[in-house]
């Protein structure tokens, strides 16, 4: 999965304003595409390959804009509800997992499903199903409307409460304070999901925690790389799409943790270069949906603004690979 262990954060340290100090790039690894994004984009790019376009997909496969329009020229259909798929058809369930009601309704409609939520997804709604068989509260915390959130509470919406944050907490009620679970969207701030499970402690002193770590690998680790180079930047970049969670999580986190600005892009030519005026260190990282083109765009843009030096700045090394959903393991090399 990760080592955990510090690999390369020896960063020299610049003093902030110096205008003869270098112009460099610290870049953040890891960053990008988790495994979970890259089992769902090639389930895609395997489904196009076995069956031809067009196939359709459920919501946006994962949170980012280039990577759907990409696939949508190759075509893709992307729905937001299984009642828009042509009866018999073939429909690809996104990244980000779905309640059993869509798959009840997929299978109304006849439909052959390919389920490409992340493994790390699933394992969050088997804990929701779980301990609603054993009768308790689960406190969901997410982001209200978000696919993940939707998809896990509608495993046990009987008995699972959303809680968006720590000022959600106050408005909390539950029926049992001995048994009160919480788990989480795995894209989420570490540092806010965890500033929410105190504030709900303080409410319910014998919450229970989840089994296992909810916040993903991936997420966490992106977080810890940028926290290990924000101080020393002027600037952080952070490339994803805005509706990605964990890319708007990764710009907070920036900001918290020392960076003097940060920013949000899609791509290159969303970088205002008048951000680069009186800037020496620029920090670069991608959220975990993000294909390792668009980073190395904006790096070339960079490049002709005079950071031409880029530096890594490593605090993990993720080797995790997930296969791909059964109906298409016989066909990858």
């Amino acid at each position: 999965m990760s080592s955990g262990i510090p690999l390369n954060v020896g960063i020299v340290r610049s003093v902030a304003g110096d205008a003869d100090a270098p112009k460099r790039v610290l870049l953040a690894e890891p960053r990008g595409y988790c495994a979970g994004v890259d089992r769902a984009v090639e389930t895609v790019e395997k489904a196009l390959e076995k069956h031809g376009a067009p196939i359709y997909v459920r919501k946006e496969i994962v949170h980012n804009r280039h990577v759907v329009e990409t696939l949508r020229e190759r075509g893709v259909i992307f729905v937001d509800q299984t009642e828009e798929v042509p009866e018999g058809a073939l429909v690809v369930f996104s990244a980000h997992g779905v309640s059993p009601a869509v798959h009840e309704s997929a299978a109304r409609r006849n439909l052959h499903t390919i389920d490409a939520t992340c493994p790390l997804v699933t394992k969050v709604h088997q804990e929701a199903k779980r301990f609603a068989r054993d009768d308790f509260d689960i406190l969901l915390i997410g982001h209200e409307g978000h696919e993940e959130v939707e998809g896990t509470a509608g495993e046990a919406p009987d008995h699972v409460q959303l809680v968006d944050g720590p000022d959600a907490v106050d408005s909390v009620t539950v029926r049992d304070e001995n048994k009160v679970i919480w788990l989480s969207q795995t894209t989420l701030s570490v540092d806010e999901t965890m500033e929410t499970v105190n504030r709900l402690r303080q409410k319910f002193p014998k919450l229970q925690d989840p089994p296992s770590d909810d916040i993903c690998y991936a997420t966490s680790n992106r977080q810890t790389a940028v926290k290990a180079m924000a101080p020393e930047c002027d600037l952080v970049i952070v490339v994803g799409s805005r509706n990605s969670s964990n890319s708007v999580r990764l710009v907070e986190v920036a900001l918290s943790a020392g960076a003097r600005a940060a920013h949000l892009v899609d791509y290159a030519r969303e970088v205002d270069t008048a951000w680069l005026e009186g800037i020496r260190t620029v920090g670069v990282t991608s959220g975990a949906s993000v294909p390792e083109i668009l980073v190395e765009g904006v790096l070339e843009l960079l490049a002709e603004h005079g950071f031409g030096a880029v530096v890594p700045v490593t605090t993990a090394n993720e080797t995790l690979v997930f296969s791909l959903p059964r109906e298409l393991r016989t066909a990858r090399a």
